[in-house]
């Protein structure tokens, strides 16, 4: 059986997230796309293939051909066109960050549960295997009791008030677009909710260019991550520190571009494989696993409205405008 997948948006992150993985399969295929623009739906088709344009995001949801709805908008759009969707039958990949706050999380979430589809998030590098493993290496209390971790993602994003990332309009922002990984992959290693203690913005025109936050998990463990638009150079990291050793992942979010794992048990350094598929072909995996029932979902549901009430109260904490 083939999954059929429409796409909502004629975005950049859609060729990379879906595009490009369903293009080795045979059991998936992207069947239409639409956009604000048909013009531009049709512009986005052509050089990628996708063989039919809807007429609007309502056309698309509606279609026969369209089993699986990838809603890849900015955030602002994401509550509106997923809950349609879902209410149309239709099961959800809905990018990251998943909504403009917990609110309209929770509004998601229980459309998925009273429509009885599958709502998952796109947090593609959650399903590599880089993670498993490090999660089965928390997991086995080889570092001891947690203290101490942190996490970072920047990446220099030119100021362009066409990218929705600069838009305060479209919930763009550092905490949005690239803070949500490393608070993501925090409370999933640690497997915990967090407390905000204090944050701190750097904000122009609504839009924080940067972010920090202190956090305080259960447990004693003191945490701290930051994402920044404007840093002088790209990074990605998350540590994890207990009392019997260290756990480093440089590049967390796209191992397969380049990653180095290790762990420093009471002394010891070991360099863990980073080896796997790509996180995007690892996510559409995932999403075929769940919806044919071998595997329970990983994203989206409880967690995706805990990690929004958590940037929520770091944009509290840190004044937002």
């Amino acid at each position: 059986m083939t999954l059929r997948i429409g796409l909502i948006g004629a975005s950049r992150i859609a060729t990379t997230a879906i595009i490009a993985p369903a293009a080795g399969r045979s059991d998936v295929q992207v069947t239409a796309v639409a956009a604000r623009d048909p013009e531009r739906a049709r512009a986005y088709a052509a050089p990628h293939g996708v063989p039919h344009v809807a007429a609007d995001y309502a056309s698309l949801i509606a279609r026969d051909d369209v089993d699986l709805v990838y809603v890849g908008l900015p955030p602002a759009g994401h509550a509106a066109w997923t809950i349609a969707a879902l209410e149309a039958g239709k099961p959800v990949l809905c990018e990251k960050p998943f909504a403009r706050d917990a609110a309209e999380a929770q509004a998601m979430v229980e459309a998925a549960g009273r429509t009885g589809q599958v709502l998952i998030e796109a947090f593609h590098y959650r399903f590599h295997a880089v993670m498993d493993r490090a999660l089965a290496l928390v997991r086995s209390g080889a570092l001891g009791a947690l203290q101490r971790a942190h996490a970072v993602f920047q990446v220099p994003i030119p100021k362009d008030i066409d990218d929705l990332r600069w838009r305060a309009d479209q919930a763009g922002g550092a905490l949005m677009d690239l803070g949500c990984y490393p608070l993501h992959i925090l409370r999933t290693l640690i497997g915990a909710e967090p407390e905000v203690l204090s944050a701190q913005g750097v904000f122009d025109n609504g839009v924080d260019a940067a972010m920090s936050a202190s956090l305080a998990f259960p447990g004693g463990v003191e945490a701290q991550i930051s994402c920044s638009m404007i840093p002088d150079a790209p990074g990605a990291v998350a540590v994890l520190e207990g009392s019997e050793g260290r756990l480093e992942i440089i590049n967390f979010i796209a191992p397969q571009i380049g990653c180095r794992m290790t762990a420093t048990i009471r002394g010891e350094t070991q360099v863990l494989p980073t080896d796997g598929p790509t996180t995007y072909e690892a996510q559409l995996d995932h999403v075929l696993d769940v919806l044919a029932g071998r595997a329970a979902q990983i994203t989206g549901g409880a967690d995706a409205i805990a990690n929004m009430a958590a940037i929520d109260a770091i944009y509290r904490a840190a004044g937002r405008p």
